[in-house]
């Protein structure tokens, strides 16, 4: 008789677990990315302070994501902690698993169109993973800047116009940011000349739309991969549109409104 030997976590690791049993002392939690191994959250690691009830914090068929803390060796017993994982990892690690589940659909898909067996498939993955830190991360960049720039991976046409078609189908992911303007223009024919001014920065960049609510108000919006991308987009715009307003001493006044995520993550 065999014992089946499964891999393990690493201590420091940040997984995501089901919790399958709750006790007294903590709650049972089977990792999901290791073949549903068992591991222990003592009620000590589920919050910081006293836990008086366990089934306040966590509950029977949730996932969790949590933190390996101390692993058994030979004896596979994992334990596991809630209290440690910051709100940032907790994101991440959900953000990983998220483009993880979408890689996967993405390779049975190309899989199902090029006949691949399942030897190459595993091959091709390697390759992409030789470049990208997952295959959405790579089918993303295709459907961003063209299957050109999967052309140092030296795959086969018939391949790479499957993947090219996969990619292109992804609804890339996006974020929103937007303002209220309320501009005021001196002149005698002000209101045409602040319209005139934002639509001459609408025309110059295709992520921005400008719309008029009602004088002196205006929503401006900008949409970009990431938030990083659309405030570097924003600023010079918002300095543009305040210069060409100081010039007929009129008034500028900029309030941002919520952000919020358009699409694809």
């Amino acid at each position: 008789m065999t014992t089946e030997v499964h891999e393990l976590p690493e201590v420091g690791e940040i997984v995501v677990a089901t919790i399958s049993k709750i006790g007294d002392h903590g709650a049972y939690a089977t990792l999901d990315e290791y073949n549903g191994i068992q591991g222990f959250l003592h009620v000590s690691e589920i919050a910081h302070g006293w836990v008086r009830n366990v089934n306040k914090f966590v509950k029977e068929g949730e996932k969790k994501v949590l933190l390996v803390k101390k692993i058994r060796e030979g004896r596979e017993e994992i334990d596991l902690s809630l209290k440690q994982v910051s709100r940032d990892q907790q994101k991440k690690k959900l953000l990983d698993v998220k483009r993880f589940e979408k890689g996967k659909g993405i390779i049975k898909n190309v899989q199902e169109k090029t006949k691949l067996s399942n030897d190459d498939i595993e091959k091709l993955e390697d390759k992409i993973l030789s470049k990208y830190d997952s295959i959405y991360d790579g089918t993303v960049d295709i459907a961003r800047n063209g299957i050109k720039v999967f052309s140092d991976l030296k795959l086969a046409k018939k391949i790479l116009d499957v993947i090219e078609e996969v990619s292109v189908k992804i609804k890339l992911p996006s974020v929103e940011i937007r303002g209220i303007l309320e501009l005021t223009d001196n002149s005698s024919n002000g209101v045409e000349n602040i319209k005139k001014s934002l639509q001459g920065f609408e025309k110059t960049n295709q992520s921005v739309e400008i719309l008029y609510i009602g004088a002196p108000k205006y929503r401006i919006s900008v949409t970009a991969p990431d938030f990083k991308s659309a405030e570097k987009t924003l600023k010079p715009i918002l300095e543009g549109i305040e210069k060409n307003i100081g010039k007929n001493k009129g008034s500028f006044k900029f309030t941002r409104e919520d952000s919020r995520k358009t699409g694809g993550e």
